[in-house]
């Protein structure tokens, strides 16, 4: 299963979407989300491709798990996927590669919104672009917590679970996280 680049340069709030009905459809669906929170984390768009693609080839040996599990054991699986890509790429030599090969300050290339005039599409990304700086100047676990809690609903049990940490520390991750992030987004005002 390979994962496109998302459309939709914002992402949208309602309420929890049902479950699906084969784990193919999850994976699909779940996709360009679980990109964005990859490429916050690594910075890197291949990278970030590869750590969603490995998450999900490593979900579909739970295919037989009841569906209301998928969401926070796809979310943990990825999480730690990038933990070990960040960690794998501490070890790299990336001083020596030529700077526009560290990937670190490339623009990220969103598709445009189809539905959206070139005015409004243009904000949408440079609100978006701002929103992923702002998660990527947090700590890896107030992003973690913000993203999971606010962007992918999870309640904060399956937060906790995701995280692998307790619901307390849930709350406390997500509030520095909105605070910092109110702070950095205040700016852009």
């Amino acid at each position: 299963m390979l994962v496109s680049s998302p459309s939709s340069p914002l992402p949208e709030t309602s309420s929890p979407a049902p479950l699906a009905a084969t784990i193919d459809l999850f994976l699909a669906d779940i996709g360009p989300r679980a990109f964005r929170f990859a490429e916050a984390g690594l910075r890197h768009r291949e990278d970030a491709l590869d750590a969603v693609q490995d998450a999900m080839m490593k979900m579909l040996a739970y295919r037989e798990h009841p569906a209301a599990e998928w969401s926070p054991l796809f979310w943990s699986i990825l999480r730690r996927r990038i933990i070990d890509m960040q960690r794998r790429a501490g070890f790299r030599l990336r001083w020596l590669l030529p700077t526009g090969d560290r990937g670190e300050e490339s623009p990220v290339d969103w598709a445009p919104d189809h539905g959206a005039g070139p005015a409004q599409a243009h904000d949408q990304r440079e609100a978006y672009a701002r929103l992923v700086q702002a998660l990527r100047a947090l700590p890896n676990r107030q992003r973690e917590a913000f993203t999971l809690r606010v962007l992918e609903e999870l309640d904060v049990a399956d937060t906790a679970r995701a995280m692998g940490c307790s619901e307390g520390s849930v709350k406390t991750h997500l509030s520095r996280a909105r605070d910092a992030l109110q702070r950095q987004l205040e700016e852009f005002r």
